[in-house]
């Protein structure tokens, strides 16, 4: 597997909220994507606390041998501890009260099977997960949004969701809460798959087929993630855009 990342302040905004990181070993990668909220300080500061105790926290406690079941209760405990830092550095100053960041985390392992991998992928907000295999694009993880409840009642579709008034409203974050729950998904993760995290920043502004089409052109990882962010912008990029792609090479 490899992996690298792309931010981009966008248009409208004059700071980017925006975190991202990667980090690779001979067994094990780790890729985490946050996206702050709560003032253009408040926001930096949360989503870089949270990545910063996230893989500190990876750091002291992976190992390669490590179940799925394994990784999935690491997952759990490092967003707590991620949730708990921006938290109780909310607290220490009355302006960053309510701060907090929508975060995703990937973690990639090789199997028994050298062709075989796996990634556990969390996920918390709405910052977004994608498997793209084959040419076809899926969705691994689920918006905490007030629209993908709108659209999962059926009150509205979801092309709608993505231009709705409260699209930016979100039911569970990093941060503002003293505790909170993120989501595990498991993922097989085989030869020539591709899993693309991101911010809503590209959500809002490249439909999935976009996404895909941008992605599976046959570039390199980082060409893709510069038409990523190129796409974002010839639609306006009203928010910071951020996209980590991981490979199985």
């Amino acid at each position: 597997m490899r992996a690298c990342g792309k931010t981009d302040v966008g248009l409208r905004r004059h700071e980017n909220q925006d975190t991202f990181a990667v980090e690779q070993g001979k067994k094990l990668l780790i890729a985490v994507v946050c996206d702050g909220m709560g003032g253009a300080e408040g926001g930096q500061i949360a989503s870089s606390v949270a990545v910063e105790t996230f893989m500190k926290e990876m750091r002291a406690l992976i190992r390669a041998d490590m179940t799925a079941e394994q990784l999935r209760e690491l997952a759990s405990f490092c967003v707590a501890k991620a949730n708990t830092a921006v938290y109780q550095r909310a607290l220490q100053d009355p302006a960053y009260q309510g701060m907090g960041t929508r975060g995703m985390v990937v973690y990639g392992q090789d199997s028994a099977v050298a062709e075989e991998k796996y990634a556990i992928v969390c996920n918390i907000g709405d910052s977004r997960a994608y498997l793209i295999r084959g040419g076809e694009i899926t969705r691994i993880t689920h918006d905490h949004s007030v629209v993908q409840t709108l659209v999962e009642n059926g009150n509205i579709t979801a092309e709608e969701a993505r231009t709705h008034p409260n699209r930016n409203l979100i039911t569970r974050a990093l941060g503002p809460d003293e505790n909170t729950l993120c989501d595990a998904f498991e993922v097989s993760f085989t030869k020539g798959d591709k899993i693309l995290l991101c911010t809503d920043g590209l959500v809002v502004t490249a439909t999935d087929d976009e996404i895909c089409r941008a992605v599976c052109a046959g570039k390199s990882a980082e060409e893709s993630l510069d038409d990523l962010i190129a796409l974002a912008k010839a639609q306006g990029a009203p928010d910071n855009v951020t996209a980590v792609l991981i490979e199985h090479e």
